[in-house]
């Protein structure tokens, strides 16, 4: 429906009193001035009165009228379809200064870091380089570092991406196990506070103040979290969360000493600063364990996984207080280690505790008790979507990893889960080619290529004809 006369009017008068030096009239309104004038022409000819009817409906000055009415033959002459548009472009600088891209490149990472090191190292000033980087002639890159692999620590990684692949293939695809009895579990420091944070405020708002003793010894508590894949219907509905649970490592200690807080002996919640096997064990056999025992669903294998890093403190698979309890109640657990410094390779690392902080970051705490409850609450409110979506992304980060050769130089992959989960299309797992894993065997079979490992490759690689 084309709006009203009236209604063009207004924008008109509206869009001048913005911009009342250009008197830029809308496309639409100068359409609808064209085809009113040629409803009223005759042979090419527009009485007077229907120019003035124009002017008054819509509310602009005889002059726009007749140019307006000048462009309408033009067109018509031209035999073109009228369109009456507007011919400001926009302004554009003849004299933009051009921006050296060999000057940039002979540049190092560290002439880089900021807007003000470009300027100087450019010759340019900094309000130069920072509309580059508006444009996009500048692309801003935050970096981390990652964790420095060796010849051993690549060919590991390699072998296993390749066990987590089902030793079958569809039209030259493979697809990963679904991976819902692997328990990833991995331990966390949450902190009381920032040394710095960000905030955006009014203004007229006061900033606020906080004051520690000392920035180097800010309050922070262990966690160990534990959680594996969530089990989801087709239709979306959640069957099983798969969180199984985030433990603190805290003691409670009665107070040394008395204080206008607390008299001396009430009962103080300590965190464990030093977290060694033996309280690593005790947390393995006497929570991490009943939890799982007591979450599992009845529906998935209770031949359990439980996947950890190579950290000193960690309990070993033939731990013998381990195995012990390792086979009772109708399951069977059994403790595996990822490869050495890959940390993309635990669904926690990958993204998992990076969610749980940032609920918990918006949340205070005056002690160790507060610290703890928050974090637990931050556990609870994340959704079984969240944590899903982090095991696809795992998968998807396990075929970089075969084709960059085992090396953690590669993005992570993004594959818009959440309009995917939307459209009820997201996948349950992941394919990779066929072409891919034959390459990766091949090059494991070579003689130079011998890993130790506790990682089996023999049926994926008796699939792909090795």
């Amino acid at each position: 429906m084309e709006p009203a006369a009236g209604d063009i009017a207004e924008d008109i008068a509206g869009n001048r009193d913005r911009n009342r030096e250009s008197h830029v009239i809308p496309v639409t309104a100068k359409n609808l001035i064209a085809q009113s004038l040629l409803q009223s022409s005759h042979l090419g000819n527009v009485p007077y009165e229907a120019f003035q009817k124009a002017v008054k409906e819509f509310g602009v000055s005889r002059k726009t009228v007749y140019k307006i009415w000048s462009e309408t033959k033009k067109q018509i002459q031209s035999g073109v379809p009228v369109n009456i548009a507007n011919r400001v472009k926009g302004f554009k600088r003849k004299d933009q200064i051009q921006l050296d891209t060999n000057k940039v490149r002979s540049l190092s990472i560290l002439e880089r870091g900021t807007i003000r090191k470009m300027a100087v190292k450019l010759e340019l000033s900094m309000t130069t380089v920072g509309r580059m980087v508006k444009d996009g002639r500048l692309r801003p890159h935050t970096n981390a570092v990652k964790p420095l692999l060796t010849a051993a620590n690549k060919l590991a990684r390699m072998k296993w991406g390749l066990i987590h692949v089902q030793p079958v293939v569809f039209n030259g695809m493979l697809k990963y196990h679904t991976m819902h009895n692997v328990v990833h579990i991995d331990e966390k420091w949450f902190f009381m506070t920032k040394a710095t944070d960000r905030y955006y405020l009014l203004p007229d708002e006061e900033e606020p103040y906080r004051a520690i003793k000392s920035k180097r010894f800010i309050t922070k508590v262990m966690f160990m979290c534990v959680v594996c894949r969530p089990y989801i219907a087709e239709n979306g509905e959640v069957i099983f969360d798969g969180k199984i649970g985030i433990f603190p490592f805290t003691t409670k200690e009665p107070a040394k000493r008395g204080s206008k807080n607390r008299p001396r002996g009430t009962l103080e919640t300590k965190p464990i600063q030093s977290v060694n096997k033996e309280v690593m064990r005790e947390c393995l056999i006497q929570k991490i364990l009943p939890a799982i025992k007591a979450k599992w669903p009845e529906y998935i294998s209770n031949e359990i996984f439980i996947q950890q890093d190579n950290a000193r403190p960690h309990v070993n698979h033939n731990d013998a207080e381990f195995q012990a309890v390792a086979n009772t109640e109708g399951f069977k657990f059994h403790i595996i280690c990822q490869p050495p410094n890959s940390h993309d390779c635990n669904v926690l690392d990958l993204g998992f505790f990076r969610a749980i902080q940032s609920i918990q970051d918006d949340k205070v705490a005056n002690g160790v008790d507060d610290l703890s409850r928050n974090v637990q609450s931050s556990f609870d409110e994340l959704s079984a979507q969240t944590l899903n979506n982090v095991f696809l992304t795992l998968q998807g980060c396990l075929t970089e990893i075969l084709k960059v050769e085992g090396r953690n130089g590669y993005k992570i992959p993004h594959m818009n889960k959440e309009r995917l989960s939307r459209l009820g299309i997201l996948p349950i797992t992941l394919e990779v080619e066929e072409e891919i894993v034959k390459a990766v065997v091949a090059y494991l079979q070579q003689p130079n290529n011998d890993v130790s490992t506790s990682y089996d490759i023999s049926g994926i690689s008796t699939v792909v004809g090795f």
